[in-house]
Order: C-alpha cells, then sequence, then structure tokens
C-alpha cells in the first residue's frame, strides 16, 4: 500500500474511532485560530483606519459587504466541494475526491477574476450600492479598488482552507491562513502611517496577505495526504457543480444575505449620519471577531459529520452535535457577559467619538443579550450542510439575515427609528432559534432511530449465531 493510502486510511481510522470530545477539539483548536486571527485581521482595518477619520470608519464598513459576497462565493467552492470531498473519504473514493478539489478550486478562481474585472469596471456605482454616502464614497472606492484586484486569491484560499479542514487537516489551512492575517496586521500600520497611504494603505496590507496564504494553503494542499490539486483533474461538469451547489448554497445563502443585510442597514444608518455607520460597523466587526471562535468550534464539528455520516455512524454524528452545543453555548455565555459590561469601553478603542461610541454601546448590548443562542444555529447550520440536506441547511441560513433581520430592520426603523435599528439583530437571532431547534431535534431523533434499529439488528445476527 502507498504511503498516500496509508495516511489517508489512518485518517479515516481517526476520523470515525477517536473518541468525540478529543477528536474534535483537536480538529477545532486549529480552526478557532486560524478563524479568530483573520477576524482580527478584519477588526485590525476597522482599528487602524479609525485613526483617519469617522467617514473612513464608515467606507470598511461599507466596503465589509463587497467582501462579504466575495466571501459567499468562496465558501460556496470551498465548502461545496469540501462537504462532497469528506463523503467521498468516508466512502474509501480518493478519485472522485481529487476531481471535485480541482473542479472547486479552479471554479472558483476563474469566479473571482470575472467579480475583478465587473467590479473595477463599475467601481463608483458599486460603492453607491452598498451603502456610501457622498462623504463616505471616495474613501470606500480607496479601499474597494484593492480588495477587488485580490478577489481571485481571496476565494482561491477560502477554498483550499475549507477543502483542507473537510479533509480532517485544519492545521494545514490554519497555517496558511494565519499567516496571511498576521502579515497583514503587521503592513497595516506600516502601509496607513508610514507609507502614509491612507485607507488605500490598509486595502493593500489586505490584498498582499491573501496572497500569501493563497500560495502557502496550494502548497500545504500537496502534503501530509491531503487532495492535491492538479489541472488535470479540472473537469467542469453540470453533476458536479450540482454537488457543489448542494453543499454550498447554504454558505453562499448565509453570507449573500448577510452582505444583502449590511446594505440595507448601511442605507437605513445613513439616515442618522455618518457615525451610525461606523457604529454598526465596527459592532459588526467586534461581533464577528466573537463569533469566529464558534464558527471555527463548529468547523470542528464539520469533517468529523461528514466522515461518520458517510460511514453510517449515526451515533458518533449525534453525540459531536450535543457535544459542540452544549460546551459553544457555555463559552458564548460568558463572552457576551464581558461585552454587555465593557461595551463602551470596547466601541470606544475603535473610534473615540461619543455619537458613535453612544450608538455602538447601546447596538453591542442588545447583541449580546441574544449572542448565546447562535450556537445552536450556527451547528444546526453546519450539521444539514455536511449532510448534504440542502434545503434545511439554506433555509436556516437565511433565517437569520434574510427572513427576519432585513423585514425587522425595514419595521422596527419605520416604528421605532433608531432604536429600532439596535435592536433588529438581536429580534433577528430569537427569531432564527425558533427555527433551528425543530429542524435540528428531528434529524437528532431520526439518528437514535437508526442507531436502534442498527442495534436490533445487530442482536439478531449474534442470536442467529448462537
Amino acid at each position: 500500500m502507498e504511503d498516500k493510502e496509508v495516511q489517508q486510511k489512518e485518517k479515516f481510522d481517526k476520523m470515525t474511532k477517536t473518541p468525540i470530545p478529543k477528536l474534535i477539539g483537536g480538529l477545532a483548536a486549529p480552526c478557532i485560530l486560524s478563524m479568530l486571527i483573520t477576524s482580527f485581521y478584519n477588526m485590525a482595518d476597522t482599528y487602524f483606519v479609525s485613526q483617519i477619520g469617522t467617514s473612513a470608519t464608515a467606507a470598511v464598513g461599507v466596503v465589509f459587504s463587497l467582501m462579504a459576497i466575495i466571501q459567499a462565493l468562496g465558501f460556496t467552492f470551498g465548502h461545496g466541494s469540501g462537504n462532497y470531498i469528506s463523503r467521498k473519504l468516508g466512502m474509501h473514493d480518493t478519485e472522485d475526491a481529487e476531481v471535485m478539489a480541482a473542479t472547486g478550486f479552479f471554479s472558483a478562481v476563474l469566479a473571482g477574476c470575472v467579480i475583478t474585472v465587473l467590479g473595477l469596471l463599475f467601481l463608483k456605482p458599486l460603492v453607491i450600492e452598498l451603502g456610501a454616502t457622498e462623504t463616505i464614497a471616495p474613501y470606500a472606492m480607496d479601499y474597494a479598488g484593492f480588495i477587488l484586484w485580490g478577489a481571485p486569491f481571496m476565494m482561491g484560499s477560502l477554498v483550499m482552507n475549507n477543502q483542507l479542514r473537510f479533509q480532517g487537516s485544519p492545521t494545514a489551512g490554519m497555517i496558511g491562513m494565519c499567516s496571511g492575517g498576521i502579515l497583514n496586521i503587521a503592513l497595516d500600520p506600516l502601509f496607513i502611517f508610514v507609507f502614509q497611504m491612507g485607507i488605500k494603505g490598509a486595502a493593500v496590507a489586505t490584498m498582499l496577505s491573501q496572497v500569501v496564504s493563497f500560495v502557502i494553503l496550494f502548497l500545504m494542499c500537496r502534503r501530509g495526504g491531503n487532495i492535491p490539486i492538479y489541472l488535470k483533474n479540472f473537469k467542469p461538469s453540470w453533476k458536479r457543480y450540482k454537488e457543489i451547489i448542494r453543499g454550498g448554497v447554504p454558505s453562499l445563502a448565509r453570507q449573500g444575505i448577510a452582505s444583502v443585510a449590511t446594505i440595507i442597514l448601511n442605507r437605513a444608518a445613513g439616515v442618522y449620519g455618518d457615525a451610525a455607520i461606523a457604529a454598526m460597523s465596527i459592532v459588526m466587526r467586534v461581533t464577528n471577531f466573537a463569533g469566529s471562535a464558534l464558527i471555527g468550534f463548529g468547523q470542528g464539528f464539520q469533517p468529523v459529520c461528514g466522515f461518520n455520516y458517510g460511514a453510517q455512524l449515526y451515533g458518533r454524528v449525534r453525540k459531536a452535535f450535543w457535544f459542540c452545543v452544549k460546551s459553544s453555548t457555555g463559552i458564548l455565555v460568558i463572552i457576551a457577559v464581558i461585552g454587555y459590561i465593557f461595551a463602551p469601553n470596547i466601541i470606544r478603542m475603535f473610534r473615540d467619538d461619543p455619537q458613535v461610541i453612544e450608538i455602538g454601546a447601546v447596538v453591542l448590548r442588545f447583541q449580546c443579550v441574544t449572542f448565546p443562542t447562535f450556537a445552536w444555529t450556527t451547528m444546526s447550520n453546519m450539521m444539514f450542510q455536511t449532510m448534504g440536506k440542502a434545503f434545511r441547511a439554506t433555509l436556516l441560513s437565511l433565517s437569520r439575515q434574510g427572513l427576519f433581520f432585513i423585514p425587522a430592520v425595514w419595521i422596527l426603523s419605520a416604528v421605532m427609528g433608531l432604536r429600532g435599528l439596535e435592536i433588529s439583530q438581536s429580534v433577528a437571532d430569537l427569531g432564527s432559534l425558533a427555527i433551528a431547534v425543530p429542524m435540528s431535534l428531528h434529524v437528532l431523533f431520526q439518528f437514535k432511530k437508526e442507531e436502534e434499529a442498527k442495534r436490533l439488528a445487530s442482536q439478531t445476527v449474534e442470536n442467529k449465531k448462537i
């Protein structure tokens, strides 16, 4: 047996036999670190740019929705191909997994090139549509221009990182993502202040960090028994794109609708001035940073879910889900309490503007009240998506920012003004929880029935032998 086959067999045994807490803990740790650093360097852009002015800070928030769209497409190809790869590896079908890895990667890079061209051609109308005001637009154009150049690298990196995770190699993904993230944090002050590039410097730092992550991740895909990416395996077909859509649309729905929601929020907040947009932008980055640890924990759960679901070990999937929900809920409660108490101080770290602090602290505190509910909805979403249950995963992805948040922004802001905007996300969190609980409990109950059926069948076989 070749070394690669031995490594893949060892990986399969690890994913299907290691005790759940130890397995998820080991897989989640590098994912959490990777997500925290990635989120931190997004937050670093906001921090350093905030030293320029309120309008520049708001511009980062406006362009964040563009980055979210790029990330949404990257996650679509990454999660779609990665989910498929993990199930195929659980079935010992390595050849099909290799073709899907190449198809997902090269399709994402090509899509990123299209975004770059179209975005640069229509840059000004693009930032206006994203919610930039006349005072914010010049900063937003400077920032978005360089971000668009990095789109193919950003999307390619996200695909490779997710494919590595779903193969049970999160450390390799962490090395690639964290290397770029640390570089971005180091380059931000250098380009913004030393080279006096202003907000353009932050964008250049982000673009260069994406290129570095891309190169490192590409090399990591060729090591440690991972699925390598070769152009010869790029075999686009409707069948493969159907699988990518099936596994990736929930990510597209979640990230895409989040982008739309951000645009709508920026437009609604614009009525109250640049300070309101800046405050919403800061809170968004802070909560994304806090939530990134949860996402990382869930990313440790996904390969366990995929391998064991593919191997029909439903009991392990069920145990993994409950372990993740209980652990992450406890952690989020602690984070929420800290965030609630120190909300004004947290906002002040980014922008020492009384109006920004006043609005931001209220928004952050409302968000902290419902923040722990994110544990159940996130784990449920990841479970459905990894299992290939596209409709349920997509519905749940759309619920938080789409079915509930967008209507909440429109209705509550019309009825309650600024306070309506401030509570909109919390209202949406409660609504999405109400959908997630019965959906996931139904699937978990089905798993339990499958376990019981297999146990009875095994007993029957043993009795016949006796």
